[in-house]
Parts: structure tokens; C-alpha cells; sequence
């Protein structure tokens, strides 16, 4: 048996197409009636052709449900032992007859699933098919059975690991999965000879993956997985967990957990932001290069700061949800940034983005922008730390970014942000390692909102684009009507304008 502990092994070792998971015994059990038949039905037990098409079925239950709807089912309710209540929410989810039974089922199926012999369990399994195929199945409707059970099983065992692991405290998921992974050991098997990380496998040898030893001595977690297995259930998992840990979901987060990702324009002062609003997008974001340029100041140079507050106060004072770019925070030190996020939400928002960037082209410290975003969260538990990355901006390697990113979620980041990251296979490779929603910077010449969705970004944001076109926009009606050609001068009235953009004397919204 080949053992690879180390992180760069493990992930390898999951990416190549030689090594599959150990496949079951070729006697599959009675049909429908033990755990034997279950293994050899799903997906996570199949290789080649069945495994395109178990995958593809979880993966269509999987988007008719969204996290944050399990977040705040699970954390609702308080009756049962932690699995079963989070196998019933997600059974009561997937609209499953008698989800309690069902529950308690599955949490027997979970002991036997990964190996040895239980009569309980096999009698278990029978009772799952009884209830979720009809009587007169044939082998399409008990492979769809067979996978919906699979998908409750995987989801109870890990994510309770999880919550335990995670109980009594508020550290951030990202660094448990690191520090105390729920999954600890995968073991895979050789379909032909390869050869991974300079260590030849024969054809049948089985290799077991130390995931415990690689989170330990590296970042970036591999306990879901990686392309082009990745877990299809990661988000959902982990609202789950976040639930049954009675985590609180603030309105602004939920956006960032549901089935369609939060497309976030950006103002740059009061008006631009309301008119947004009126339009219906369910939250606005600021742009600093708009702040700034408005000014006549440099954009991250920390030069707006006071200009950034102030705008915070005004947009407080409206009825929408908003987030706050404040460059790199204004400060290198990480308490006077905290300061900077406490005054912000006293003013009203629900988030802040905290870039990694610096005005002479080079990045900060991986350190010290973990050490802005940890003492943010210490500060102001409910702001929504969004933790910017620019290395694809500057060239870095991916390899690079992940590393970043595995940091600042461990620091407590709730999303990350890559701006210049259009590449949908550079996309998926960066969600397969994430554990906080991703952000991407929407790009004219990249993939459209629905290509960005169904690669699974959570959040879509428009940056300084809106600023730039407006300011293209004034120009090019003033140049016109001074040079006599024909120009499109349709616009708000004077009143419509009045009627979004003038502040109610109101007080500031906590």
C-alpha cells in the first residue's frame, strides 16, 4: 500500500485519472435491501460512465437547494441528536416523505457506509428504498433512490465530525477543516500503472491518502476534494454546520448562500446608489476608485478615507443593504483597520472589502492581511468581510492565490474576492479549494452571469465599471451636442432624480 501525507502528493494523487475510489466488492448485496447494494450504486463508490451519471443526478437535487435556506432551517430547529437534525432538514429539503424516519435511518446506513458488516444497517437501507422508490421500481428509479440515500449519508457523518470539532467556540470553519478535518484519510485504487509525485503505482495498488498530514503542513484544504471530483455538496455542508453551530446569518450574508449569485453594482456616491436600489438589486457595493476620482484623489493610496466614512454615513441612511470597499484599509495596522470597520457599520453596512493590493504594485504580507481581517471580525462580528486577492492582477501564480485565500478564510474572511480571475478553468479549480463563497470581478470580454453561476461564484461584482461609463457617457453627450451630431439624451427627469437621491432625515440604520 503507497501512503502520500504530504499536500502536494494528496492533491495530485486525487487529480489523476488512474486513481479512483476503492470500488465495492463485485457482489453488490440484494438489490435495494443492504449497504453492500448501496455502495455499489453510487456515486461515491463509481468510476467511468456511472459515476458521470450518479454524479450528474446529486448534482441536480443539489441546485434545487440553497445553503442558506439549510442554514436557517437547521439552526431553527433544536429537537434530536445533531445528525439526525441535520439529515431531516435536509431530507425535509429535498421534499423526502417522513424526513424524521428517514433521518434516523440514515444515521444507522452512516455506521456501515465505508465498511463492515451490520444487519441494522442492510434493514435500514430497505426502509430508505421503501420510502423513496415506488413499489414496482426498475433499475433507473433504484439507482435514483440509491443516490439520493448516498447524498444523506455522505452529509451526515463528515458535517457532524465538523460540528463537533467546531462546538464551543467561534473559529472560523476554514481552520477547522485545517487544523481538525473531518475526513482524515481517503484511500484510492490504481485502474492501470501511474506514477505521481515521483512514486511509481502498479496497476491495483491501493494508495492511502493522509488528508489529516497535508492540511497540517499546508493551507489549502483538500477534505472536499479536488477537480475533477470535488465534493458537489460543499456549500450546503457547510451552511449546515454553520446552522447547527447557531451561527447567525445576517441579511447581507444570506445573499452570498443561495441558488443565484448576488450580482453587486458599485456606486461612488449617493445618488448613483439609490437609483440602484429603485432598479431592484438587492444589495450595492462602493467603488473606490469612484470615491476617489471624485475628489480629484489617487485610488489606493489610502487618500479616502474620511471621504469613505462619510459616504458610509450618507448610504446608512437609505433603505438598502451596502458594502464598503475600503481599500487596504486605510492602515497597516490592524486594529486602527478594526476601528476603520467598527465606524463603518455603525454607519450602516452590512460589509467591507479589504484588499491585499498595495499602490506600488506589490502585495502585502499574506500576515498582516489576515492579521486587518481577524481583528475586523473580532471587532465587528456581523460586518462581511470580503478579503481581496490581487495577484492575478499582478501575475502571480495560481498556486499563489489559493495559498492567499486559504489564509484570509482562516482568519475569519466570509467571501474572497479575485479580481482579473476570468479563466472558467482557473475558476473551478480555485472554488474546488474554498470554503467561503467566491468573488469575481464581472469582465465584458469573460463568462456571462449564467457561465459564472453555473461555475459556482457566489458573488458578481461590477467594480469601477458603472463610474467609468457614466463619466463616458457625460463626455460623449457634451462633445456631441457641442459638435452637432445626434445624440441619445434620454435620461431621468429632473423629478425622478429628486425622488431617489434626496437623504430622508432619517437616522442611521445599526
Amino acid at each position: 500500500m503507497h501512503e502520500f501525507a504530504r499536500h502536494t502528493d494528496v492533491r495530485a494523487a486525487l487529480a489523476d485519472p488512474a486513481l479512483v475510489p476503492e470500488l465495492p466488492a463485485a457482489d453488490g448485496g440484494p438489490v435495494g435491501a443492504s449497504v453492500a447494494w448501496l455502495r455499489a450504486t453510487v456515486a461515491r463508490f463509481s468510476s467511468g460512465e456511472p459515476h458521470r451519471r450518479r454524479r450528474a443526478f446529486v448534482e441536480t437535487e443539489l441546485a434545487r437547494l440553497e445553503p442558506a435556506a439549510l442554514w436557517s432551517a437547521v439552526a431553527a430547529g433544536t429537537d434530536g441528536e445533531v445528525r439526525v437534525r441535520l439529515v431531516h432538514a435536509l431530507a425535509e429539503a429535498l421534499e423526502m416523505p417522513q424526513p424524521r424516519e428517514v433521518a434516523e435511518a440514515v444515521t444507522i446506513v452512516a455506521g456501515a457506509y465505508f465498511g463492515g458488516a451490520d444487519p441494522a444497517a442492510d434493514e435500514a437501507v430497505a426502509r430508505l428504498v421503501a420510502l423513496l422508490a415506488p413499489e414496482d421500481a426498475d433499475e433507473s428509479a433504484l439507482e435514483a433512490a440509491a443516490n439520493r440515500i448516498g447524498l444523506l449519508v455522505q452529509a451526515c457523518a463528515a458535517t457532524a465530525a465538523l460540528v463537533d470539532a467546531a462546538a464551543g467556540g467561534n473559529v472560523p470553519l476554514a481552520r477547522v477543516l485545517r487544523e481538525t478535518p473531518p475526513v482524515r484519510t481517503m484511500r484510492r485504487i490504481a485502474v492501470r500503472a501511474t506514477r505521481v509525485a515521483g512514486q511509481d503505482i502498479a496497476d491495483g495498488d491501493v494508495v492511502l491518502l493522509d488528508l489529516a498530514a497535508a492540511q497540517s503542513a499546508h493551507p489549502v484544504p483538500v477534505t472536499f476534494g479536488a477537480p475533477p471530483r470535488v465534493c458537489p455538496g460543499r456549500a450546503h455542508a457547510l451552511a449546515l454546520a454553520n446552522g447547527l453551530l447557531q451561527r447567525p446569518l445576517t441579511a447581507f450574508a444570506h445573499l452570498h448562500h443561495q441558488a443565484a449569485p448576488l450580482l453587486l453594482p458599485n456606486a461612488w456616491d449617493y445618488a448613483s446608489a439609490a437609483a440602484l436600489a429603485a432598479q431592484g438589486f438587492n444589495a450595492i457595493g462602493t467603488t473606490s476608485l469612484g470615491v476617489a476620482a471624485a475628489l480629484g484623489l489617487p485610488d489606493g493610496a489610502a487618500a479616502t478615507a474620511a471621504a469613505t466614512v462619510a459616504l458610509a454615513r450618507r448610504l446608512g441612511r437609505g433603505t438598502f443593504l451596502f458594502t464598503v470597499d475600503a481599500e487596504g484599509g486605510f492602515s497597516d495596522d490592524p486594529e486602527e483597520v478594526a476601528e476603520l470597520a467598527r465606524r463603518l457599520y455603525d454607519a450602516g453596512a452590512a460589509g467591507i472589502n479589504l484588499e491585499d493590493g498595495r499602490s506600488d504594485g506589490t502585495l502585502a504580507s499574506v500576515e498582516l492581511h489576515a492579521a486587518k481581517i481577524a481583528a475586523v471580525k473580532a471587532a465587528v462580528p456581523a460586518l462581511f468581510v470580503n478579503a481581496r486577492t490581487d495577484t492575478h492582477w499582478l501575475g502571480c501564480q495560481e498556486e499563489e492565490t489559493a495559498e492567499r485565500l486559504a489564509v484570509y478564510e482562516q482568519a475569519g474572511a466570509d467571501g474572497v474576492f479575485v479580481p482579473g480571475l476570468s479563466d472558467p478553468d482557473g475558476i473551478t479549480a480555485l472554488i474546488g479549494a474554498l470554503v467561503v463563497p467566491l468573488n469575481i470581478l464581472y469582465a465584458p470580454t469573460g463568462p456571462d452571469l449564467t457561465e459564472l453561476a453555473a461555475l459556482g461564484v457566489r458573488r458578481i461584482s461590477l467594480g469601477s465599471l458603472l463610474y467609468r461609463r457614466a463619466l463616458a457617457a457625460a463626455v460623449t453627450t457634451a462633445t456631441d451636442i457641442r459638435d452637432g451630431r445626434s445624440t441619445d439624451l434620454s435620461a431621468p427627469s429632473y423629478t425622478e432624480v429628486q425622488a431617489t437621491s434626496v437623504l430622508r432625515a432619517a437616522d442611521s440604520r445599526t
